[in-house]
């Protein structure tokens, strides 16, 4: 090691060349606001080595003059979310220019306990992504659910002494619970007090603001407006401004953004399913936003890189300059930047929008996750002729609660498609309790059939969505039999299925069969008349009982915002 170092000394100093250089490019220095000269960089087995002119190296790449800026890193990300494997999700970000990734894995985690943290740890080690993680920080999410483990602070606080990738703990999502000062969430942040600790608070302002930062958290990528954003980073916490496949809010908190406080921001995807990753891509895709509704690009590219790894103490990463790891990537359009190669760890992988080498098979290990006490129907007894439905709100993880009569005077309280009134129902699946959740919801617009899906966050119970209770009933018991995964049904005939076999979640194939096996499912979701973009990914988050204001689990309907359950009939 002490050898290694003095070559690379020596190679600094222009007395022997260099493993790489990257010669003649414009570099976008994010240290100093400004993009250079064309230059030369000397790179030396993962790092950089020197910045300069007429740079000698046994390997060159000729950038002619294309812009060079450090790898984007993604401050939050779920990699479950994109229904692949953690070596898959690098294959389909590493083209578009993320080289690290700062991962949350509670949907595994809410699973499968540390067995499923501990196997997206092998299945990342040694990947050309960096794949760092934060501990979970809510598993389960809140007390409203039945989830397949329950972790303490003891747990994560022992995971992340084992573990130097995880760097701390992930988001503090029962903010009800802190503000509370539930002792078992204060707990966690007293164990984590040191080392980073993300927060998720929409819509948290003025003294319980206040008090979630006093509790040590030190960020958030729920915010809905600018007005927010701005409150939080002036108190000092870092925002994530996140673009996710069914939360799109960066367009509406990007005026928060301004020369004074942009350091205090960064960009997270959050939830991304694989055909948005592949076609629109990862934080590049958002880079281009920003750019695109007026940030300077400099300002963006800082951003997606300096900015996050300043967040998480990475302070090997983030910029082009000695001494850092050469995650790079080079492009074209300083206003609209599209990686045309991505260097990870000194090395290219990827070019021209492909992956170059790719990943070994995701480790096995893991058990079934599939134990369902089945009723014999998912109708719901009618006890009154008001339900409370939730409000579906188009690209958004925030619902509205609405009042909803029923038709007819009957036993059974049936979905009403002609009236855009489906059933929701989410059917435990961890422990065989026969645990049932039953609700309404508006905003679907499916006119016949079925969806179910074992992605249901945070606690992943099958959820199902109906025009049909025994539709719904089909399409869920046909997700128990593939192990997990997403299905269509009408008529009591299965139509498209997408199956997730690692722990109901994610499956080990290419992100391009399972981009063409999820359009494939929501192009059947359509034909029955669903109107949602991304229905499934809409449909998973209709589960999560810490997102205002109506939400439905396998306890019951909850109200969010008095965090307790609350009766479906007025």
């Amino acid at each position: 090691m002490t050898e290694a170092l003095a070559h690379a000394i020596r190679v600094a100093r222009g007395g022997e060349p260099a493993d790489l250089v990257i010669r003649g490019a414009r570099v976008v220095d994010v240290l100093t606001q400004r993009v250079t000269e064309p230059r030369d960089v000397a790179i030396v087995g993962n790092r950089i080595v020197a910045l300069g002119q007429d740079l000698r190296g046994a390997e060159i790449i000729d950038a002619g003059g294309l812009y060079l800026a450090p790898g984007f890193i993604d401050a939050h990300v779920h990699i479950e979310s994109s229904l692949v494997a953690p070596g898959r999700f690098a294959d389909a970000v590493l083209p578009h220019g993320t080289t690290t990734i700062v991962s949350d894995p509670h949907e595994i985690a809410n699973v499968l306990g540390i067995q499923g943290i501990e196997w997206m740890l092998a299945a990342s080690e040694g990947l050309d992504l960096s794949v760092l993680m934060m501990a979970p920080a809510c598993v389960p999410a809140s007390p409203l659910e039945t989830a397949g483990a329950r972790l303490t602070a003891a747990d994560l606080v022992a995971l992340a002494d084992r573990h130097a990738r995880v760097l701390g703990l992930a988001e503090m999502m029962n903010y009800p619970g802190v503000l509370a000062a539930d002792p078992d969430e204060l707990a966690k942040l007293v164990a984590f007090a040191g080392r980073p600790i993300d927060g998720h608070a929409p819509g948290v302002v003025a003294t319980d603001l206040q008090a979630y930062l006093a509790a040590g958290v030190a960020s958030d990528h729920e915010c809905l407006t600018a007005e927010e954003a701005a409150e939080k980073v002036a108190h000092g916490m870092t925002v994530f401004l996140r673009e996710a496949t069914n939360a799109r809010n960066l367009l509406d908190v990007l005026p928060a953004v301004t020369p004074a406080n942009a350091r205090r921001f960064a960009f997270c995807t959050d939830d991304r399913v694989p055909g948005e990753l592949l076609d629109d891509g990862s934080i590049d895709a958002l880079v281009r936003m920003a750019i695109g509704a007026g940030l300077d690009p400099v300002t963006a590219i800082t951003m997606a890189s300096l900015n996050a790894a300043e967040h998480y103490n990475l302070r090997d990463r983030g910029a082009v300059a000695p001494g850092r790891r050469a995650d790079l990537i080079l492009f074209d359009d300083l206003d609209a930047p599209r990686p045309h190669t991505t260097i990870a760890g000194g090395r290219v992988v990827a070019r021209d929008g492909e992956r170059v080498g790719g990943h070994e098979a995701a480790p096995g290990g893991l058990p079934r996750t599939m134990d369902v006490a089945w009723r014999d129907t998912l109708a719901l007894a009618r006890a009154g002729d008001r339900v409370k439905a939730i409000g579906l709100i188009a690209d958004q993880l925030v619902t509205t609660a609405e009042l909803r009569d029923l038709r007819g005077s009957g036993d059974v309280a049936a979905p009403q498609p002609g009236d855009d009134l489906l059933r929701l129902a989410v059917i435990e699946r961890h422990h065989g309790t026969g645990n049932v959740g039953h609700g309404f919801v508006t905003g679907f617009g499916l006119n016949a059939g079925a969806l179910a899906s074992s992605v249901a966050h945070d606690s992943h119970n099958i959820v199902t969505v109906a025009a049909d209770d025994h539709d719904a009933m089909v399409a869920a018991r046909a997700v128990e039999a593939m192990g997990g995964g997403l299905v269509v049904v009408s008529g009591g005939e299965v139509r498209a299925t997408v199956g997730l076999e690692i722990a109901g979640l994610m499956a080990d194939r290419t992100p391009q069969v399972v981009a063409g096996e999820v359009a494939w499912a929501e192009a059947a979701a359509r034909d029955l008349g669903c109107t949602v973009a991304a229905p499934f990914m809409a449909l998973s988050f209709l589960a999560l009982p810490v997102i205002p204001s109506l939400k439905l689990t396998d306890h019951g309907l909850v109200d969010v915002d008095a965090f307790a359950l609350t009766d479906v009939f007025e």
